[in-house]
């Protein structure tokens, strides 16, 4: 559960696979979300007005552009193709995406943050000692009983590095302030995301930048290199997903423009499959924070990807050498 939304035990996402004429199949996904107005049935809305052969694993630029005229926005749903058309371009240059996107992927290196949502205190703790195998936690507030939920992760793991999500709970410069000042206070906060709604007026965001105990980094407030300007003078960092960048592309360079203008960067995602986190693992080493545990909360994964044994992403057990690097589950 997060702080704008009541938690649930279904999320659902389209998966999508296209193939060229010589058989060759790529993989994506869509993990939309009702924040940016967009559901599986605006997902399966834009799908049907593609005409695939407008699309080639050749020209991914190209692909995309004739994308954009299909209907404007819809960034989850343009998120999926170009999940696809990446799949599709990396394998036919027989290299997994991260390689042929020249970034690489060091073992040993990347650590996930495990997610723990609002919930009764009772609950959080026990969510807490189950995840004890994570070394990095991040706690959802917002909500009215944040001092109980901090205090109950805190009775199950007393000194955790723990990163906050506000999910742009706190409405004024003041509340913002007051909470952020109380969370430097436990001693072991890394950072806070979007403490303050993303339409906030900058000179308010400014104003608590300039005074925060603690990093600030936007989330709803950065989808693509675009809101850089904004965001470079709001936020310490951004949180990209790439369902909010249209992919891995439009992700790479939302990535590669914050750290441009000197801005620590994180990864982050919604509830999804393998296919999406293998995606954003993939973009990695253009990362300073990882939060790619969307398949490490559900319980019906179709695919098999990187692993993250004790919160450590990995593609060394990954059965897949090319693309993105996953395939069906068995």
């Amino acid at each position: 559960m997060i702080a704008r939304g009541s938690g649930t035990d279904v999320f659902k996402v389209v998966l999508l696979e296209l193939t060229d004429p010589d058989g060759l199949l790529g993989r994506g996904e869509s993990a939309p979300v009702r924040r940016y107005e967009e559901s599986v049935d605006t997902v399966m809305a834009f799908c049907a007005l593609v005409d695939p052969a407008r699309l080639s694993f050749m020209d991914i630029p190209g692909s995309m552009a004739y994308l954009d005229t299909v209907a404007p926005g819809n960034m989850a749903a343009k998120c999926a193709f170009n999940l696809a058309l990446v799949d599709g371009a990396a394998k036919r240059a027989g290299r997994a995406v991260y390689d042929w996107l020249g970034l690489g992927f060091q073992e040993n290196r990347h650590l996930t943050s495990f997610s723990i949502g609002l919930d009764r205190p009772e609950v959080i703790r026990q969510k807490v000692l189950e995840a004890a195998d994570y070394p990095v936690l991040k706690l959802k507030v917002g909500g009215p009983d944040d001092a109980r939920n901090l205090a109950a992760l805190r009775e199950a793991a007393p000194k955790k590095p723990v990163r906050v999500d506000a999910n742009e709970g706190w409405t004024t410069k003041e509340l913002a302030l007051e909470r952020l000042e109380w969370l430097a206070a436990d001693g072991h906060i890394q950072f806070v995301e979007q403490p303050m709604p993303a339409g906030t007026d900058l000179k308010d965001l400014v104003w608590l930048r300039e005074r925060s105990p603690l990093p600030l980094f936007g989330d709803e407030s950065y989808h693509t290199a675009a809101d850089l300007d904004r965001c470079a003078t709001a936020y310490h960092g951004v949180n990209v997903k790439l369902t909010k960048s249209a992919g891995i592309t439009g992700g790479a360079a939302a990535l590669q423009a914050a750290r441009r203008a000197g801005l620590k960067t994180m990864i982050g995602c919604m509830i999804e499959s393998s296919v999406l986190i293998s995606a954003a693992a993939n973009l990695a080493e253009l990362a300073d924070h990882l939060d790619i545990d969307g398949n490490l909360l559900i319980t019906n994964d179709p695919y098999t990807g990187p692993t993250a044994v004790r919160g450590q992403i990995s593609f060394a057990n990954a059965v897949e050498t090319t693309g993105l690097r996953v395939r069906p589950r068995a």
